[in-house]
């Protein structure tokens, strides 16, 4: 029988060294708490990281509960001078309604002078316009004084209007939804539209509809 002869060599000697690997925090992305950075609606102000919420949360954020042919749940909050405004006010024409992320970020306020610029066609079609955001009124007031905003802003603090309406939020989460809703005489919805990265589109696509009610 055939023998098999071993190098000398140990056999741990033969395997790589394998160096431990180390966590290092200076390799986390970590937003620096002196500056202040805004992407379309979303606020970075402190040293933080991002996380990526479950799976089951991020479902939750996506399911709207305000369909085509329904008619919304029923709202009163404040404007930006601070007075009560329910949707009810609205029976009888048409109203178009969009939830943007915030005051004074790039998207929003581009979104804000385009229905400003586009407001006579809107008026021209008996609808009315109405914002809403989790601004308190005091930021809606300055927010309109500056860009001469014709239409009504509505304070959604707590957001608990946005999540009645199902509006989702974008970015795993971190990201409040930008959403428009176009209600009929009858306060049943005729359009939703969401495009966050657009939010010029949104004035073309309600005026589109409107135009055929």
């Amino acid at each position: 029988m055939a023998s098999i002869s071993l190098p000398k060599h140990s056999l741990p000697s033969l395997l790589p060294t394998l160096k431990p690997i180390t966590s290092s925090s200076q390799n986390l992305p970590i937003l620096s708490k002196s500056s202040q950075s805004q992407f379309y609606g979303l606020k970075f102000s402190h040293s933080t990281s991002l996380s990526i919420p479950s799976s089951s949360s991020v479902k939750n954020t996506i399911f709207a509960k305000v369909n085509k042919g329904q008619a919304p749940p029923s709202f009163t909050l404040k404007d930006q001078d601070g007075k009560t405004l329910s949707l009810s006010k609205f029976k009888g024409k048409p109203v178009v309604v969009y939830f943007y992320p915030a005051d004074e970020t790039p998207g929003c306020t581009k979104q804000a002078c385009a229905f400003r610029d586009s407001y006579e066609k809107f008026k021209k079609a008996g609808a009315e316009v109405v914002g809403i955001s989790g601004d308190d009124p005091s930021s809606h007031k300055a927010f309109s004084k500056k860009y001469r905003l014709p239409f009504t802003l509505l304070s959604d603090e707590g957001n608990k209007i946005r999540k009645e309406w199902g509006v989702p939020a974008d970015l795993f989460g971190t990201l409040p939804g930008r959403q428009t809703y176009v209600l009929d005489k009858k306060g049943v919805v005729q359009l939703i539209y969401n495009n966050q990265f657009q939010p010029e589109k949104h004035i073309d696509e309600t005026l589109k509809l409107l135009q055929s009610l």
